[in-house]
């Protein structure tokens, strides 16, 4: 047996030791820098950045394990040889596998703390993977919904401009035929033309004269509320003005606000508006109790959103008889039309009623960006 010198067989035993701590952390600082890096590297990855990620994951990994490559594979394992990775929760489906040159047996021989740590960077990777499937998925989703959304918008758009069209062509041929006819009725009845009118007893003639120009007045009114001229003719700030007058001759105290023009507005725009105006002043004469002041404010000058406010100050419209009961089918369908003739031009639509203290319709529509 060798004989060491005095203190000299403790002193090595001690370096032994200090060399064996050296080591082990050496290897912890590894594991961690491992960790560290591939989980700063993964939890700033994006849908466009995950490739370049996981490529930089696994050579960290190979780099760690001693071999000379590794790679992250969403698809089927090439080799037969890989490592399942596996997306959070339960049950643990595989997302991704990894391959490693040599083979995974490798990692079977290394320390149990080594192990760890690459289970640990597994599960990071499967994290990060399930993550951006999620993203992906929700913005498919959203996506498809935003296209939904648009298909829809554009067919209540169809289908509005068509209705109108058919206003439009309905009023025309009531204006051009009928109303003509009545017209000629009236006249012919006043002046006593031909030989029946003229056996007619002035007063006869007088009663049916007086019917065919509330036959003439009816469908003129109709002819109006079908498709008035005002709003092709002379534009969106024009029929509002005579919606007012309309309700200024049936006894209303009307303020009247108009703000900018409606040039920049589109035909399906400014007819929207109209109609939202439209069954507003209707509302008001069916729902107000009686005559009362009505504000309509219609702002067109913003850069921001175009305004179409009525304001009346009547009894309001009838409540149901069970406070928060919803509406019976079919009681609110002009307010349900007017939303949706706004949302179908990107616009909103608000609807006030205060029992006693009147009906306040609010109609917004975002003004256009110039690019």
């Amino acid at each position: 047996m060798r004989a060491y010198p005095a203190g000299l067989a403790p002193d090595v035993e001690t370096i032994a030791e200090l060399r064996e701590l050296y080591r082990a952390a050496e290897a912890r600082a590894a594991r961690l820098r491992l960790l560290s890096l591939a989980g700063q590297d993964l939890a700033a990855a994006t849908d466009q950045t995950l490739d370049q990620s996981l490529a930089s994951c696994a050579k960290r990994l190979a780099f760690f394990i001693g071999t000379a490559g590794a790679a992250v594979s969403p698809g089927q394992c090439q080799s037969g040889d890989c490592l399942a990775i596996h997306a959070p929760g339960e049950p643990r489906t595989v997302i991704a596998w990894l391959w490693l040159e040599g083979g995974s047996a490798q990692i079977s021989t290394l320390d149990p703390e080594d192990r760890d740590a690459i289970a640990m960077l597994l599960e990071l990777i499967g994290a990060t993977m399930h993550r951006i499937q999620q993203e992906q998925e929700r913005q498919r989703l959203h996506a498809a919904l935003q296209e939904r959304e648009q298909r829809l918008a554009m067919l209540v758009g169809q289908m509005f401009t068509a209705q109108e069209e058919e206003r439009r062509r309905v009023s025309h041929e009531l204006h051009d035929g009928v109303a003509q006819i009545a017209t000629a009725l009236a006249r012919m009845l006043e002046g006593g033309s031909g030989t029946q009118m003229r056996d007619l007893p002035a007063a006869r003639r007088a009663e049916l004269a007086s019917i065919a120009r509330d036959l003439v007045a009816e469908l003129r009114t109709v002819i109006g509320g079908l498709r008035p001229t005002l709003l092709d003719d002379l534009g969106l700030e024009a029929a509002v003005r005579a919606l007012a007058e309309g309700l200024e001759q049936d006894g209303f105290v009307v303020t009247l606000a108009i703000h900018g023009t409606s040039a920049e507005l589109s035909a399906l725009e400014q007819t929207a508006l109209f109609r939202v105006a439209q069954e507003a002043t209707v509302n008001i004469r069916k729902h107000a109790q009686g005559q009362c002041p009505v504000q309509i404010e219609l702002d067109l000058s913003g850069d921001g959103q175009r305004l179409l406010r009525i304001r009346d100050t009547g009894g309001g419209a009838a409540q149901p008889a069970i406070d928060r009961a919803p509406p019976l089918p079919g009681s609110q369908i002009g307010l349900d039309v007017m939303r949706e003739r706004m949302a179908a031009i990107g616009g909103t639509l608000d609807w006030i009623n205060v029992p006693g203290s009147g009906v306040t319709v609010t109609a917004g529509l975002q003004a256009k960006v110039c690019p």
